[in-house]
């Protein structure tokens, strides 16, 4: 993981995590070329406790720029120490590994029949000019809301200090843009089939075939183009479950509403108005006031309908013509977002998240949420209500992992570094403002 220290530097992270239950200590050997041979297995959770920068990659040599207090790396003997440059690791030569290339070899180590991690190292080579930088430039990839770093900063606290100076510097949304867009090794053959292909908006957007929607009742086959996102909150034990979809199109309105039916669905969300610029961006796939549509087996009639600026609530009864059986849906749509980039204030966006977290207060089942293409707007809300979440559960909130797990599930969700800009000032906002607070029975962990 890369992160910004407040000196501008890139600082990537291996892991640091805080372990409470002693570990046997390594052994070392000090060799007759004045190297030390370092021995260790790692704790409970996988972790050895100190981090690595440099590489081939880097032109630098791979220098050990953090160990964790209480962790195996740490109670070695003798003690891996910053600034130890790493020669061999389980006696393969690091000279020319890519930084990347030596993380992965470090954990790969964890799964060999030992289990142990054996390092050849010229001990003090250099002293790191950041280890007097504020304790919140070390950012773990676990880290638990009850663990506290040097210094006293608590972790939610410490993610958002974090925040505010990538903002500030740039290089939270230059990391953006540096992420994959789509993960790698996932295919979408079913969206390039013949018959689907018409079925996509936009032909460059496409659901994984692992996590694709898969319907079961259509005539017309089982494609849509919408993917299931799960985002679990920390700390928590929720689960917040989605599913990401384009904005139906004319011809793929009733395979809509049968995944509505199929899915149990009783929240859907809309984050773009029918057209924008001239263009239609999503087919008016529900009945104005007091009207009834009938698509497929299915019949939707709109019973409410209320609009602000910005914003429009609306109330359909959903009705299987075969069983007779009745369901209530919620729609909500957001119409306060500009043609072109993102809204200058974020203050009607965080009204209608709040409005979508209430009326998902108690629901398992997952809420449908869509703009146009199902990943610009869409991913948004949804990096939104997990970061909320977070704030709630009082555990840290990294906009960089989020946005990766979404992309593992949908690709290119939040498709700018404009939106990932904005989303990221009002989660900032949210935090400052105490807009959203932890809650009580997190506050003591």
């Amino acid at each position: 993981m890369l992160v910004h220290t407040p000196h501008g530097k890139l600082v990537r992270i291996v892991s640091v995590e805080w372990v409470a239950d002693d570990w046997p200590p390594g052994g070392s050997e000090e060799s007759a070329h004045g190297l030390v041979t370092i021995k260790m297995k790692p704790d409970e959770g996988g972790k050895f406790g100190f981090n690595v920068k440099g590489g081939a990659d880097q032109n630098l040599p791979v220098l050990v720029s953090r160990v964790a207090p209480n962790t195996p790396a740490d109670r070695c003997y003798p003690r891996l120490n910053e600034g130890d440059q790493v020669l061999l690791i389980n006696g393969r030569d690091v000279s020319a590994m890519t930084h990347e290339q030596v993380v992965n070899f470090i954990r790969a180590s964890r799964e060999c029949h030992s289990g142990e991690l054996v390092l050849t190292v010229k001990q003090n080579v250099y002293v790191p000019d950041d280890l007097e930088e504020p304790p919140f430039q070390y950012i773990p990839e676990v880290l638990s809301a009850s663990a506290t770093i040097k210094g006293g900063v608590p972790p939610l606290q410490e993610s958002l200090m974090l925040l505010a100076e990538g903002l500030e510097a740039g290089s939270l949304v230059a990391q953006f843009e540096q992420l994959y867009r789509r993960k790698p090794g996932l295919t979408v053959t079913e969206a390039r089939r013949q018959d689907n292909e018409k079925k996509n908006r936009y032909r460059d957007i496409s659901p994984y075939d692992t996590t694709r929607v898969i319907l079961t009742t259509t005539a017309s086959g089982d494609y849509i183009n919408a993917s299931y996102v799960n985002m679990e909150v920390q700390g928590s034990g929720i689960i917040n479950r989605y599913i990401a979809s384009q904005g139906p199109l004319a011809g793929t309105c009733t395979d809509f509403w049968h995944m509505v039916w199929e899915q149990q669905s009783t929240l859907i969300v809309m984050l773009t108005t029918v057209v924008e610029q001239g263009r239609v961006k999503c087919h008016r796939y529900w009945p104005r006031l007091y009207e009834t549509v009938d698509f497929g087996i299915l019949q939707v009639t709109c019973n409410k309908e209320e609009e602000t600026p910005g914003f429009a609530f609306r109330e359909f009864t959903l009705i299987n013509t075969e069983t007779q059986e009745e369901r209530h849906i919620t729609h909500m749509q957001y119409l306060a977002w500009p043609d072109h980039g993102v809204p200058d204030d974020s203050t009607e966006f965080l009204n209608f998240v709040t409005q979508v977290r209430k009326a998902r207060v108690g629901m398992v089942e997952p809420t449908i949420v869509h703009c146009s293409a199902g990943i610009g707007r869409t991913g948004v809300l949804i990096l939104m209500e997990t970061a909320q979440c977070l704030i709630e559960a009082n555990e840290p909130i990294y906009p960089l992992d989020i946005v990766k797990a979404m992309r593992d599930q949908r690709a290119m969700m939040i498709q700018t570094a404009s939106q990932f800009r904005f989303v990221c000032e009002a989660i900032h906002r949210v935090y400052t403002e105490e807009l959203v607070k932890p809650l009580a029975e997190y506050q003591q962990r």
